[in-house]
């Protein structure tokens, strides 16, 4: 589908070049997780801010290829304003999506990925899955830290 393929490109492209919560937050409140590629040195700092249980704010910094920062701009805006289990489970579906192992069942009702679907392309190139990972890595280990 050369259609699809030129749209997915387009969508990434967009996110690489207008990265949507790009910055930082006030640690604390906010917790800060740092990742890092060292197969092609992409570094990536997400900082999540939780409150009541829901996803208040979300940003990132970091450099990298234009799959990492993408798919990082791309995760901000679907786990935005989520409680925390929903963002969980979007986390889980990418994760899936990216052929990667995921703890626990599958979701009883599918997560829309919408935009996220143009990395999908990404299991064709093994190399390249971890510069689309790494954001959601990272994220991972945020949440990990404040749910402990």
């Amino acid at each position: 589908m050369p259609g699809l393929e030129d749209l997915y490109r387009e969508i990434i492209l967009d996110h690489y070049r207008s990265p949507r919560n790009r910055g930082s937050l006030e640690t604390p409140p906010a917790v800060v997780a740092q990742g890092h590629n060292p197969l092609c040195g992409d570094e990536i700092q997400v900082y999540l801010l939780v409150e009541n249980g829901v996803v208040a704010d979300v940003k990132v910094g970091g450099q990298g290829c234009s799959i990492s920062q993408s798919s990082a701009s791309m995760m901000t805006q679907a786990i935005k304003g989520k409680p925390l289990p929903e963002a969980q489970r979007v986390l889980d579906a990418f994760r899936r999506m990216m052929g990667l192992e995921v703890d626990g069942d599958a979701p009883d009702e599918p997560v829309k990925l919408g935009d996220l679907e143009a990395l999908q392309g990404v299991v064709k190139f093994p190399v390249r899955i971890k510069c689309a990972t790494l954001a959601w890595t990272t994220l991972a280990q945020a949440i990990d830290e404040v749910t402990a």
